[in-house]
């Protein structure tokens, strides 16, 4: 009989990106060096990221701070993408004409490709492990996947991903226990960031909507 183990996947968007979403921003780097800071005694086994710099530069500078030095571990399923599209009749009457506009800004080949991509990082990133061993991993990523694998954690429908907005460099935290239901530990959360370099990555000033 194969045992498995628990997973604790933690979610952290990157760090603030410049303009052309080419880097970091000075304050991004900071966002980066201070989760790492929180997460320094946490036994995390690898880093996984996205391909994307702003993504890549969040893992290496809070990889730099684990005090186990986890390995760096791009992957495709890490990216950002459009992990569902749904259908009108799957979104709330008050709301639907609302987020098919959103999802207008897509090309087609983003809309195709993106379903396939979130499947993947389905069976990647989430449920219990082999072994007896628990295991922690950190996946450094966009805002639409940490929304896609909430939602799923959650049981959501799955349009849901649309409806949630993560803060850069802000952490959240699934269980993926055997022979239990799947668990957000913590979502968001910002604790490790000072309030200067909180809440960014909304845009407040259009009603919290979605960024990558």
């Amino acid at each position: 009989m194969t045992r498995s183990g628990t997973r604790y996947l933690y979610l952290a968007r990157h760090g603030e990106a410049l303009p052309d979403e080419s880097g970091l921003t000075d304050d991004g780097r900071r966002q980066a060096v201070l989760l790492g800071r929180r997460l320094q005694d946490v036994p995390v086994s690898v880093v996984h990221h996205s391909p994307l710099l702003r993504a890549a530069q969040t893992a290496r500078l809070v990889g730099e701070q684990l005090k186990n030095k986890a390995p760096l571990e791009v992957s495709g399923e890490a990216g950002d993408y459009v992990p569902h599209v749904p259908e009108k009749d799957e979104l709330p009457a008050d709301s639907a004409d609302y987020l098919l506009r959103f999802l207008e800004q897509f090309t087609a080949e983003e809309l195709r490709s993106g379903p396939e991509l979130a499947r993947l990082a389905l069976q990647r990133f989430t449920g219990p492990v082999d072994g007896e061993d628990e295991r922690h991993e950190l996946l450094v990523t966009h805002n639409f996947l940490i929304g896609w694998l909430v939602g799923h954690a959650l049981d959501a429908p799955e349009w849901r991903w649309l409806s949630l907005n993560h803060c850069n460099a802000a952490l959240t935290v699934l269980r993926y226990t055997p022979g239990r239901p799947s668990t957000v530990l913590l979502y968001n959360d910002m604790r490790h960031l000072p309030a200067d370099l909180r809440w960014t990555g909304f845009l407040q000033s259009r009603a919290f909507e979605n960024s990558s």
